[in-house]
């Protein structure tokens, strides 16, 4: 039902381009498209790669890939479920939760549910317990599994028309690069200068309407392109590869540095295998500790990553960054629903129950569960609803709070784009000899992963296929004194 709903829903609005039709200087829309744009920042970026590779399939223009971000995903998808600590695990990674999920399904469209989720009660109908889970692997707290499908339904008194982020009364002008200002908040120049307009002559109004595809299509060019109103609009959805790319990390914010020497006993051990005669990175040797924190990645909601990065010069996402940025300097309180919404858009929380044991990043969970309602009618028909009757269930998740995604004591090779295997002598040779590199010319190099070159794998996850060379900046790393493996 949540997707027949996202299919049907649009957005009609006015864009201004320029006399040659060749750019979106920007586009002019109310609160309900302003509130769709706002939560892509609340998308895990597990749930993000899952969407839009759901979404695209085999697109004309190619796989949608995001960094090493997909490679990730790919690799959890062919890791046995023994590695992880509960069989659900696994799903938690590749479908994770937003804590906004309340709020974003009174959307207009809610790209969340764009994939349809499924919620799942005891099997035992006269259970007490009150437990449900969008994850199929989960037991209930009597013991029995959580396996009879029933729906979330959509409240029949939501409106998205009272505003979800952002207040009803207001609209908003939104640039080619996703900044996005009030319509008119200060003096007329002064708005179009936030958005980078210097030029209006003879430019043209022109009016277009976007439904789900255009607004994945906006998703995916918020991770690709510097342009992509441009790109759906006037390029017919093809999407211009002006990426910033992976800059090298420079400076970390002060926050960041003085969690760093806060956390400073929190650090991981990681050996690098390096190809001695060119200094390439062939893959890394991981505990388990550095493998959950890359699973966990995945679990962070887009605002919680630029909030971690941004500061640090630029992710390389640079629309997304422009709409996360929009929303820290150029968007004042007053124009969002509730006082907290601002900062929560900035620094989302994980749901509780998504956290790992040691997390390095600095990330917070909700401290309370999420809950939902029970509804049958006379025809015992069974659903769950956000609106309050008189029985609660709790929403519970397979992986146990205060425990990590990965089942150790073990080793896992990971490679440069972030693929996870387990780690096997026999592998590793047979790898090594496909490359036709011999032992001799190979280095181990050991390093420890702190707060900032946590920050830099995941900044470098977001835009580069090789996130740990980039990350780790392997040729200063592998100057440091090393251990030769003969």
């Amino acid at each position: 039902m949540a997707d027949e709903e996202a299919k049907g829903a649009e957005f009609t609005f006015k864009v201004v381009v320029n006399k040659q039709k060749t750019k979106v200087l920007f586009a002019e829309v109310d609160h309900n498209f302003a509130d769709v744009l706002l939560s892509f920042l609340t998308l895990p970026l597990g749930k993000t790669v899952t969407l839009l590779k759901k979404h695209y399939g085999d697109d004309k223009y190619g796989p949608v890939n995001i960094g090493s971000l997909t490679s990730l995903c790919d690799g959890i998808s062919n890791l046995s479920n023994v590695c992880f600590c509960t069989e659900g695990c696994k799903e938690m990674l590749l479908d994770p939760r937003s804590s906004f999920e309340p709020e974003c399904r009174k959307l207009k469209l809610d790209i969340h549910e764009a994939v349809p989720t499924k919620y799942f009660l005891c099997e035992n109908v006269r259970c007490c317990y009150s437990q449900t889970s969008m994850y199929g692997h989960s037991a209930c707290g009597c013991g029995k599994p959580l396996k009879r499908e029933v729906d979330v339904v959509k409240d029949s008194q939501t409106d998205s028309n009272k505003g979800v982020f952002t207040i009803n009364t207001a609209s908003f002008l939104i640039a080619d690069d996703l900044r996005m200002v009030p319509n008119v908040a200060v003096s007329i120049m002064e708005t179009l200068r936030n958005i980078g307009v210097t030029n209006t002559d003879d430019a043209e109004l022109t009016s277009v309407t976007f439904g789900l595809n255009e607004i994945m299509d906006l998703l995916r060019g918020s991770l690709l392109s510097c342009t992509p109103l441009t790109d759906i609009i006037l390029n017919k959805g093809k999407i211009g590869s002006s990426t910033v790319g992976y800059e090298p990390e420079t400076l970390l914010r002060n926050k960041i540095e003085k969690e760093a020497e806060s956390n400073s006993k929190n650090k991981m051990n990681l050996k690098l295998m390096v190809q001695e005669s060119t200094n390439k990175l062939l893959f890394a040797q991981a505990d388990d500790d550095f493998v959950d924190f890359l699973f966990t990645l995945l679990t962070v909601p887009l605002g919680g990553v630029l909030d971690c990065v941004l500061g640090s010069h630029t992710t390389g996402l640079k629309s997304i960054d422009n709409l996360y940025t929009s929303v820290k300097t150029l968007i004042d309180d007053k124009y969002f629903l509730t006082p907290d919404t601002k900062t929560r858009l900035m620094k989302p929380k994980l749901p509780r129950g998504f956290m790992s044991k040691n997390p390095i990043l600095p990330l917070s969970e909700e401290e309370s569960v999420h809950w939902l309602y029970y509804n049958c009618n006379a025809d015992k028909k069974e659903w769950l609803s956000y609106s309050d009757t008189e029985r609660k269930i709790r929403i519970a998740y397979p992986k146990r709070e205060s425990t990590d995604y990965v089942k150790g004591p073990t080793m896992y090779m990971v490679s440069d784009d972030l693929t996870v295997k387990p780690l096997s002598m026999s592998y590793s040779i047979s790898f090594l000899n496909e490359m036709k590199i011999p032992l001799s010319d190979i280095k181990e190099v050991e390093v420890q992963i702190g707060l900032q070159e946590a920050i830099s794998i995941l900044k470098a996850s977001l835009t580069s296929t090789s996130a740990l060379t980039d990350g780790l900046m392997i040729n200063p790393v592998s100057n440091k004194k090393r251990k030769l493996e003969h």
